[in-house]
């Protein structure tokens, strides 16, 4: 039988690596291991690899994910309104026009069968600082046909986050947006008689806030189904120029042909204008004649409707509209 061959000692080993040979140690066994693997490791030795688990968190389906993105659509209304300050310029012309205009012609007009000392701009006040919420919440929820012109509605309906999200964010910095600029009208007060007082600015807030979440809900829904910017021109001739006129922001609700009086009952915008206007002539001292004449209220035959009932109205259709726009963006292609 042959010998096996005696390995010379100066010959390098080829069981393993010089370094561990130096140290009388051999090479590790080869495995079937992939590189950063576990292996589970049991009472009788090495058990089955196993890998370890990695960690991955699906986007979307998560109230987090939705509040984020309200958060998101929101900010992204109010930097786009903030960056466009000429916007913020024009839209205060109108209301200065019809306040100090429209108003000061008309003052004077109804001073000759009121008497001396009635400004006729102090009863148009409110009224005007709701056409500013009014047409400032619709410019705002319109803009959702021009991201769908552009591209960017698409961009966000295919977010891994709930459409109706999208729709409370498009309508929170709507409301803000709406709100804001009719804060700035506010400022104004005192230059038709309307005091500047805190219990009277903080109480016209709150009703502008519901006015604005109302209008851009509804503007919201409106634009949901528009595919092309001119239908626009439809939205303003049928639907905010009626709200406007019917809402007795230019002109008493008291005594008026009956087929007019049956409008402004169905007009939203008339109980929103009736609880800032009440609000305002409790802070006005003027006698009881013109106070039943400028801030008589809504009535629904002959019954007085109380101002806590009017803003609850607001409320309740504010919250029946955005039901209807969530529903109706949900079904946007």
């Amino acid at each position: 039988m042959s010998q096996p061959p005696i390995r010379d000692a100066k010959a390098p080993d080829t069981d393993g690596p010089p370094a561990l040979l130096s140290r009388g140690l051999r090479s590790p066994e080869p495995t079937d291991q992939p590189f950063g693997r576990e292996v589970a490791q049991g009472p009788g030795g090495p058990g089955r690899h196993r890998a370890a688990p990695a960690t991955v968190r699906v986007t979307g389906g998560r109230l987090q994910d939705d509040l984020r993105a309200v958060a998101m659509v929101w900010r992204r209304e109010l930097i786009r309104f903030g960056r466009n300050r000429l916007r913020i310029i024009t839209s205060l012309v109108q209301p200065v026009l019809f306040l100090f205009v429209l108003g000061t012609g008309l003052s004077s007009l109804m001073g000759r069968g009121l008497g001396a000392g009635v400004d006729f701009r102090t009863f148009m006040f409110p009224g005007v600082v709701a056409m500013t919420v009014l047409f400032t919440a619709i410019f705002s929820s319109v803009s959702i046909v021009w991201d769908r012109e552009f591209g960017f509605l698409r961009e966000m309906l295919v977010a891994p986050v709930r459409r109706g999200a999208l729709v409370i964010g498009k309508c929170a910095g709507g409301a803000t947006v709406a709100t804001f600029q009719a804060f700035i009208m506010l400022a104004l007060a005192g230059f038709v008689h309307v005091p500047y007082a805190p219990s009277l600015i903080f109480t016209l807030l709150g009703e502008m806030v519901l006015a604005a979440v109302m209008i851009t809900a509804l503007g919201t829904a409106l634009a949901s189904r528009m595919a092309q910017v001119e239908s626009f021109q439809v939205v303003m001739q049928f639907v905010v120029l009626p709200l406007f006129f019917l809402s007795g922001a230019l002109f008493p609700l008291r005594d008026l042909p009956s087929w007019l009086a049956v409008l402004t009952k169905f007009d939203p915008l008339a109980y929103v204008v009736d609880a800032m206007r009440r609000a305002v002539f409790g802070h006005v001292r003027t006698t009881p004649v013109l106070r039943t004449l400028f801030a008589g209220g809504v009535t629904w035959n002959g019954w007085t409707v109380p101002i806590g009932l009017e803003l609850g109205i607001t409320a309740a259709l504010g919250a029946v509209l955005l039901g209807i726009a969530v529903y109706t963006f949900g079904k946007t292609d």
